[in-house]
């Protein structure tokens, strides 16, 4: 297949996204299209889901991950999977509900795992393949309150760098990219309850609570994920597994 140098030309490739409607998952389909993927997206939002379809062009797939029986009816014939799927809850560990972490472990974790059964057998028969894990700050550093979510970003990481080693031999890279705060419907709900919790207002939030910790002073655009989830995805990018590229404004630097 002829193929253009430039680094966003996937014309001819298939990729499939999880929680692809809003976020970053919007984000990753919008820029994947883009670039001439044949992308499917996968929500459990239903309306959310047709309108994220008929907005970017993408096939749109309504499923519930944590149902057992939902990743076999997705497609496998794919050449990229994007991990991008996940949820939240905050509270200390002694109040943490079992239940929730367990949910966020099966979500956030075990679903990747899962897709990758799925999807990989095809991606080693062909020789090419791209596995993306949005994974987090998070990932490569803890915060209070986010036992589940730390927990299972943590083991996305490590289950990335075991996807590259296995699928290096056969043309399948896998990396994790670390977003820090990304400005997202999830986040900003997260604003509003700090906001009430600490009596301030939702641009203090901001300044004092998310962005403390990093040298560039803004949240991050889910647009700015999706670029390099794009460029992962090139035949340029052949040589670069078992990453974990931070996008979190020198969070990790310091």
């Amino acid at each position: 297949m002829n193929r253009s140098s430039s680094p966003a030309d996937l014309r001819g490739r298939t990729a499939l996204v999880t929680g692809g409607a809003a976020g970053i998952g919007l984000a990753c389909v919008r820029a994947l299209t883009g670039a001439g993927a044949k992308v499917h997206l996968v929500d459990r939002d239903p309306a959310a889901t047709v309108e994220a379809a008929e907005c970017t062009g993408a096939l749109g797939h309504v499923a519930d991950l944590l149902d057992p029986s939902a990743i076999g009816a997705l497609p496998a014939d794919v050449d990229i999977l994007v991990n991008n799927a996940g949820i939240q809850h905050v509270a200390p560990i002694t109040e943490f509900p079992p239940e929730r972490f367990e949910a966020i472990q099966r979500l956030m974790l075990t679903v990747p795992f899962l897709l990758m059964r799925h999807c990989l057998p095809v991606m080693y028969e062909r020789g090419w393949g791209r596995l993306v894990n949005i994974s987090s700050v998070h990932g490569l550093r803890a915060s209070p309150n986010k036992a589940a979510y730390v927990a299972a970003k943590h083991g996305l990481e490590g289950l990335s760098k075991v996807a590259a080693l296995e699928g290096a031999p056969r043309g399948v890279t896998s990396n994790c990219v670390d977003p820090g705060y990304v400005r997202t419907a999830l986040l900003e709900s997260q604003i509003e309850a700090q906001a009430r919790t600490h009596g301030i207002g939702e641009d203090a939030v901001v300044e004092e609570v998310f962005l403390r910790r990093t040298a560039i002073k803004r949240l991050v655009e889910p647009d700015e994920v999706a670029a390099l989830v794009t460029w992962l995805c090139g035949d340029h990018a052949g040589s670069l597994t078992g990453a974990s590229l931070p996008v979190d404004g020198g969070w990790t630097a310091s």
